[in-house]
């Protein structure tokens, strides 16, 4: 027969589990921000691309999203390549980053903004 008092020492001793998927230690209330590790974020945020508006490639139409890279890449102070160039780049750049993750509306309505910009920047293709 168990002793009472051992079940409630027990009882008290158990922590409480984080949940699952959550990068903080058991136990804990502060969950801790994970620094960027992928070399995409890196490239994003320091290389000499653009500079983009927010949710760029979000936007549901093809001609927006063309613009709007037209845009940034002619105002752009952080290229070093042409405009058409440089915004063909990180359009391609955010296709290819999001891989299989894209839906395949998505993924046609990105493919249509490469036309877009072929147009909006007068080169045939």
């Amino acid at each position: 027969m168990p002793n009472r008092s051992t079940a409630r020492k027990s009882a008290s001793r158990t922590k409480t589990r984080a949940p699952a998927g959550s990068s903080a230690p058991a136990g804990s209330s502060k969950r801790r921000k994970k620094p960027v590790r992928k070399w995409s974020g890196r490239v994003t945020a320091t290389s000499d691309a653009l500079d983009l508006e927010h949710d760029v490639f979000k936007q549901r139409s093809a001609t927006a999203i063309a613009r709007s890279l037209k845009r940034s890449a002619e105002r752009s102070h952080r290229r070093k390549s042409d405009p058409y160039r440089s915004a063909m780049s990180m359009l391609v750049f955010y296709i290819n980053r999001a891989g299989r993750n894209l839906s395949a509306p998505r993924r046609r309505t990105l493919e249509a903004a490469k036309d877009e910009l072929r147009k909006v920047f007068g080169r045939a293709g």
